[in-house]
């Protein structure tokens, strides 16, 4: 471990590095979930999980909020179910079905996963963030995983009409926690949603405008209107900007500093 190591101050390791402070990148299965985890060289403070859209895999979020290591957060990155080394195409479900079933069994599975990275990190402050597919799980832990401290949801929608989705395990977690007519139940986990206001894949005012709607009058009637924020990005189509790291990245740090 590098970290057991000492280092010349004029020429230090060339391990991978937010400023002055490395990190290490591990490859790590909890409960298991192969996940890849970017581990800071600093005390851990806290776990920030971040899961990746349809189609992609773990390794595609490798460095995307890698500067939170710096403040002593260990970010960790499943593969989502049915994807990277979990790839399978369970027969019976039509493409829209595949996405729902891979977010239904990441909300599944969170709660033995979170275990096991506690019990090997530490019982510290659980953020998640999620983008497109993995938006949809982030905005369902927010509710579900009470050891969720906060969720940011990305280029994803909380309207969740699929008329194409008809399997009964993922109809009813579509029914169970469909955002847009669920929102009383996120207050008071902070919550962040982000979007792109030239996103093909959910347009604005489809998608963002009324799930920001109904979330931030749940907020307002919990009393804490300042739990919620959203955000829209110009020009911005569906992909995480960097804008949008940034602000992710910035909303966590203030979080685990208040």
């Amino acid at each position: 471990m590098t970290t057991e190591r000492s280092f010349s101050p004029d020429d230090p390791h060339a391990a991978p590095h937010i400023g002055s402070v490395p990190y290490s990148i591990e490859r790590r299965t909890f409960a298991h979930v192969p996940c890849l985890i970017e581990r800071p060289s600093l005390p851990i403070r806290a776990l920030l999980l971040a899961y990746h859209g349809a189609h992609a895999a773990k390794e595609g979020k490798l460095g995307v909020y890698s500067a939170l290591t710096a403040r002593g957060v260990a970010v960790v990155i499943p593969d989502a179910p049915l994807h990277g080394e979990r790839a399978s195409n369970p027969a019976g479900l039509n493409a829209r079905e595949f996405v729902w079933e891979s977010a239904r069994r990441s909300v599944v599975e969170a709660e033995a996963f979170i275990t096991a990275l506690q019990d090997e990190f530490g019982k510290s402050p659980v953020f998640v963030v999620g983008s497109s597919m993995g938006g949809y799980v982030a905005l369902t832990l927010a509710c579900t995983e009470k050891r969720v401290l906060g969720a940011a949801a990305l280029i994803t929608s909380g309207v969740w009409q699929e008329p194409e989705v008809n399997a009964p395990g993922t109809r009813a977690f579509l029914e169970a926690h469909r955002p847009s007519t669920h929102a009383e139940d996120f207050a008071p986990t902070p919550l962040l949603l982000l979007s792109g206001d030239s996103d093909p894949t959910f347009p604005l005012e489809q998608h963002h405008v009324p799930t920001a709607a109904a979330l931030r009058h749940a907020y307002e009637a919990a009393g804490q209107p300042e739990k919620f924020s959203a955000s829209i990005y110009p020009g911005v189509g569906h992909y995480t900007s960097q804008k949008m790291r940034d602000d992710v990245v910035e909303w966590v740090a203030a979080l685990l500093d208040s």
